[in-house]
């Protein structure tokens, strides 16, 4: 099959994300990174490139010189994986979207509101595809567990429980020079957002995509537990859904004994689930007065959805790096199928659900900022 042909901007030495989606593009052969702009420091940006043995050519000094270069050039890429903090998101997808050039974008999907709102209008313009990478959308049992709510085996859902803790930033990393920790602590590169942005969009669009409900109000309990530190570390937040079912939402990079506990408890007239990213390839399903299942990836019990997804046999774990692949994958699909002139069908996050995230972070923001009041969850 022919390769795709991926640009990069950010992801160069000492970048964690974009080693993450060079990855997760290699895994199924169907991209082939040919291009970069992969620091802000040219030096670096050179040394980067000559790394991942791209061409001297095909290396840029900055992301506009190549947007333009790359959309005139006859084997130019077909698509850019943008993987720079986020203040940088919407500047480098609007050159790229101009050109026609497919956009994968990290999380969150800008900075501010205001660039998240352009971005969208620019989408809708562009021939090119968005994609954003909510890649915990892309497990097996997350897709089995969102078919599983549709098909109504939970019944009507009346609560939602999801939660995202982690302990890396407990102590006050940033001021040791800490590369992710810097940029994400500070809001003029992350957004008024710190873990509610960072981790806690993660949670939101994970309980959004396996309930298919968009939470209508929310109050939220915002902290910064480390001194000085300028965005939150810590989200208490309630959710409340047009149907009536409630949900809490807690994020939190300051709790010992944390990793990346990523954790979604779903619960209906008709019974439960539970998914933790710690230990992905297990769904517990209980239907009302039954005893509990333990559903495995590739196991006995498993739906066509999950299994679709799913690349070795059952036992053998699969995670981040798969569940991260599958969306490059997806996008791969997508983008041959718009190439056809036909619009494709997927479950891929897009401008739609980044608008949602930074819907939910300007939310919480406010909330917060007004003693812990309910608000409308608007952008």
């Amino acid at each position: 099959m022919e390769k795709i042909r991926l640009g990069m901007v950010g992801g160069g030495q000492g970048a964690f994300i974009g080693g993450v989606h060079r990855i997760a593009a290699r895994l199924d052969n169907r991209f082939e990174l040919v291009a970069g702009a992969l620091s802000s420091d040219p030096e670096r940006a050179r040394a980067s490139g000559a790394e991942l043995g791209l061409a001297d050519d095909r290396v840029y000094d900055d992301f506009k010189t190549m947007a333009i270069r790359e959309a005139r050039l006859k084997n130019g890429i077909e698509a850019v994986a943008i993987v720079t903090p986020n203040h940088m998101h919407y500047p480098a997808a609007a050159e790229f979207l101009k050109r026609g050039i497919t956009v994968i974008c990290d999380k969150p999907l800008t900075s501010t509101p205001a660039d998240a709102k352009k971005l969208a209008k620019l989408v809708e313009k562009s021939s090119a595809l968005f994609v954003l990478t909510h890649n915990y959308t892309g497990y097996p049992l997350i897709r089995q567990a969102r078919e599983m709510v549709a098909n109504g085996d939970l019944g009507a859902l009346r609560v939602v429980q999801v939660e995202y803790p982690q302990d890396w930033l407990a102590t006050n990393v940033e001021e040791t020079g800490q590369k992710q920790a810097s940029w994400r602590t500070d809001p003029e590169r992350s957004g008024a957002g710190g873990s509610i942005g960072d981790i806690g969009t993660h949670a939101y669009n994970l309980a959004r995509f396996v309930t298919g409900m968009v939470p209508a109000e929310l109050l939220a309990d915002l902290d910064s537990f480390v001194p000085g530190r300028r965005v939150d570390d810590n989200a208490h937040v309630l959710l409340r859904y047009a149907s009536g079912a409630k949900g809490m939402l807690w994020s939190s990079q300051v709790s010992p004994g944390n990793e990346n506990a990523l954790k979604l408890r779903i619960y209906g007239e008709k019974g439960g689930m539970e998914w933790a990213q710690e230990n992905p390839n297990v769904l517990r399903f209980t239907p009302l007065g039954e005893p509990t299942r333990i559903l495995t990836r590739m196991g006995a019990g498993a739906s066509a959805a999950a299994n679709s997804v799913s690349r070795i046999p059952s036992g053998h774990p699969e995670g981040y790096l798969e569940a991260f692949a599958n969306l490059y994958a997806e996008a791969a699909d997508a983008i041959l199928t718009r190439r056809t002139g036909k619009t494709p069908e997927t479950l891929l996050p897009g401008i739609s659900d980044g608008l949602e995230g930074m819907a939910f972070i300007a939310s919480c923001v406010r909330s917060s900022k007004a003693g812990g009041r309910w608000v409308k969850i608007t952008l």
